[in-house]
């Protein structure tokens, strides 16, 4: 189980109608979301992994001591939130390692996994995995093996695979092959879109044929239908991000007590418990 902890303005979509300047004069619900997380899950109980942007700990150290205190892995996901593929490659490293060292000077424990926002490893900027390397992670989530008009790298395999010479593990979220082709299975839009019953079906399918863990992800923002609405974006871009948001809290609790969810560290690092 994993979250994107970022708030409702950072989102990519959004980038070309929010200025970076204004976030830190805009309302911030990331706080009250993920404290609500965090209570959903201690109640199942399931343990995540908590990608987390520097920008958001840097403005709520006590959310980031709060994720780890309650037994949670804390995980980089950058600082403000840029793609990876919109970034150089020394703005790529500076970016993940002032990210990974704020994060670690805050909550007191070592940081091993980053996801790129976005999803935004592909083909077109594999040197990314070296960069992380040597920043020191262990692992990726960033590499997702589906056709999307954002990101995607189909070709990519679909469990986890060491992605560059220095053993760096990338971890994709979770799709289903059918007529060889993948599709999402792993959360986001697309579980707030499907019904519950076919993601948990696509999900089992996963486990039981493929043998492998399934990645789930999903944002704070997901669980907060009174979010203010935002003006001026495409009707494509207003489906996407509002579809479902009052049924989305309903179909998480529904998805920890129907499946066993634990920390991307333990599972794939085999990290002590």
């Amino acid at each position: 189980m994993t979250i994107d902890v970022e708030d409702y303005f950072q989102v990519s979509a959004f980038a070309p109608h929010i200025p970076r300047a204004q976030w830190d004069s805009l309302p911030c619900r990331v706080e009250r979301n993920v404290m609500r997380i965090l209570d959903m899950l201690d109640a199942q109980p399931a343990k995540a992994t908590f990608f987390t942007l520097g920008w958001v700990a840097e403005r709520y150290p006590h959310l980031v001591r709060e994720i780890v205190g309650r037994g949670h892995e804390l995980a980089s996901h950058g600082y403000g939130h840029l793609r990876a593929t919109d970034q150089t490659e020394r703005e790529f490293r500076a970016d993940v390692t002032h990210a990974k060292k704020l994060l670690e000077d805050l909550s007191g424990v070592p940081v091993n996994g980053y996801r790129a926002p976005s999803f935004s490893i592909g083909a077109r900027n594999l040197w990314a995995f070296d960069v992380l390397s040597d920043a020191g992670y262990q692992y990726s989530s960033s590499v997702y093996p589906i056709k999307h008009d954002h990101y995607g790298m189909p070709d990519a395999p679909r469990f986890a695979f060491q992605s560059n010479q220095y053993g760096l593990l990338e971890v994709p979220p979770t799709t289903f092959n059918m007529l060889g082709r993948n599709f999402p299975a792993s959360g986001g839009g697309y579980f707030r879109l499907l019904p519950y019953g076919v993601s948990a079906w696509m999900m089992r399918r996963v486990n039981e044929q493929d043998g492998n863990a399934c990645i789930f992800y999903f944002h704070p923002w997901e669980i907060d239908p009174g979010q203010p609405r935002q003006r001026g974006i495409s009707m494509k871009t207003r489906f996407r991000h509002y579809v479902n948001l009052s049924r989305m809290e309903g179909r998480l609790t529904r998805l920890l007590k129907d499946f066993q969810w634990d920390r991307m560290d333990r599972i794939f690092l085999n990290q002590p418990v």
